[in-house]
């Protein structure tokens, strides 16, 4: 029995040791895929100081455009009798041709595009993202900066989410047809109508100091106060502020799991060794958590690292813009439009290897759900 138990034991490590060395290959391959992708994009970080020079930039938000570095301002005092003559970038015909090539050099673009792509690599295997083009700050300031409030909306909402959506689908699945998958599927309906961004306006209007009750605070993760507060009143100040933005996530992202558990029941229900089961007088509960249960939770534990992901980096970002949380989803959507081009890759670098290491984990996840899963096969 040790033996066997040592030998499964023995395959899971060989397998994580195999998933760990194609990290690798997989993470090159997507970062040279938008390497390719956004330096192509026209409106590149050459672009963006041109018009930030001349008047004419558009940032993303308002907030944004106030945190140009001092690079700017030197550059814009440097500006040069106008010229005439053709210019690769949009917005530079008549500017000194010198003056551009100073605006290259600041941004590293008078480089060939293999070795940027190249440096940029070497750098991100020691986790070095360098400095912020648009803002006076180092890249991985920045995401210190922002990670408190995205891992605060990922990690809550994920985890609220799994223990409404798992419980009620398996119900749902349990009691399909009745009354009580009649009218909890119409908050299921519900939830998937109304966008979470919707929903969060709502929860403002009733409960922030909108046009009826003023229980909750409308911005920040934290009061201004906070360091004075002891640590049970920081718990209860913590609470206070993410009860509303994580109840938005959570009725914007628990329908379609909630389904999915479901139908991933409902399906495995109607299987041959189900019936078998119950022929032999096995127990309802037993049938279903000793049974059901590991083969229908499989592909829902699929979806948790891409769900996890979505929620931490994109889902949040109208949340975090309603409710004033300066995140990793606003950082990340002002660096695209901006073209920080520094603050693009280091974020995508991030997420990608954050969501390799958690496929990874939910493999493992597989075994404890179903033992019989055996991983020399995968």
């Amino acid at each position: 029995m040790y033996f066997l138990y040592n030998l499964k034991e023995n395959k899971i490590t060989s397998y994580i040791l195999r998933r760990l060395i194609l990290i690798i290959p997989t993470l090159f391959v997507i970062m040279v895929i938008n390497f390719a992708i956004i330096q192509t994009a026209p409106g590149g970080p050459v672009e963006q100081m041109i018009a930030k020079i001349t008047g004419t930039a558009v940032d993303a938000t308002a907030r944004v455009s106030g945190t140009a570095n001092s690079d700017s301002q030197s550059m814009n005092e440097t500006v040069q009798e106008v010229i005439l003559g053709e210019s690769k970038y949009r917005g530079a015909q008549g500017l000194d041709p010198e003056f551009i090539k100073s605006i290259e050099r600041m941004y590293g673009f008078d480089k060939p595009i293999i070795d940027r792509f190249f440096h940029m690599i070497m750098n991100y295997l020691k986790f070095d993202f360098g400095e912020s083009f648009f803002q006076d700050k180092s890249v991985i300031d920045l995401i210190l900066e922002k990670m408190p409030v995205s891992i605060t909306l990922g990690l809550w909402s994920t985890l609220i989410v799994y223990l409404i959506s798992i419980p009620l689908g398996i119900r749902k699945a349990v009691k399909d047809g009745t009354s009580f998958d009649l009218w909890t599927s119409t908050l299921v309906i519900v939830g998937q109508a109304i966008p979470s961004f919707l929903f969060a306006i709502l929860l403002i209007i009733i409960f922030s100091g909108g046009s009826f009750l003023d229980l909750f605070p409308l911005r920040g993760l934290t009061s201004d106060n906070f360091n004075d507060l002891t640590l049970l009143g920081k718990i209860f100040d913590y609470i206070w502020h993410i009860i509303l933005p994580v109840t938005a996530l959570v009725i914007g992202g628990f329908a379609g799991l909630t389904m999915l558990t479901k139908n991933s029941f409902l399906d495995q229900i109607n299987q041959q060794y189900v019936l078998t089961a119950r022929a032999k007088g096995v127990s309802e509960k037993k049938v279903l958590y000793g049974h059901i249960f590991r083969n229908a939770m499989i592909i829902v534990i699929a979806g948790f690292p891409s769900a996890f992901i979505s929620i931490l980096f994109t889902g949040s970002l109208l949340i975090e813009v309603i409710f004033s949380l300066d995140g990793l989803g606003l950082l990340g959507f002002e660096a695209a439009i901006n073209r920080d081009y520094p603050v693009m890759f280091s974020t995508l670098y991030i997420f990608t290897l954050l969501g390799l290491v958690l496929a990874i984990a939910r493999d493992i996840a597989y075994v404890f759900v179903d033992p019989r899963i055996d991983f020399e096969s995968r």
